[in-house]
């Protein structure tokens, strides 16, 4: 990701850019997410983490200012702690973080955010 992230969990990075004034897409909310094999192996875990970002999302998109949104897992879950590729501790643990990212987006502090980063220049191809 070329921009910092606006918030971290412990396991999880959101990264946040507005689209405002961007030719070609919606100005609406859109959410994005990059599960590394890397840090999740098992593709039951991934699909799992997948879903509940989408509900989480999902649940408050007419809250959230338009931009678009990347959650990405920067860390590993312990495999001693959560041995199941998908059981409920780990659900619970997942939901808990993407819960602190959405309470977030829907607060003011994240479009103060949003307007800094869309008043910085932009790279030029």
């Amino acid at each position: 990701m070329a921009k910092s992230p606006v918030l971290h969990t412990a396991h999880f990075a959101l990264h946040a850019a507005s689209v405002a004034g961007v030719q070609g897409l919606v100005d609406e909310p859109a959410i994005g997410v990059v599960l590394p094999k890397r840090w999740a192996k098992r593709a039951v875990t991934r699909n799992g983490m997948r879903r509940h970002v989408y509900m989480q999302f999902e649940r408050l998109a007419a809250q959230l200012p338009s931009a678009a949104y990347v959650v990405r897992l920067k860390r590993s879950f312990s495999r001693e702690l959560f041995v199941s590729a998908w059981s409920k501790p780990l659900a619970g643990a997942v939901c808990e973080e993407l819960s602190q990212m959405t309470a977030f987006c829907a607060s003011a502090q994240l479009l103060q955010r949003l307007s800094h980063i869309s008043e910085m220049p932009r790279d030029q191809p």
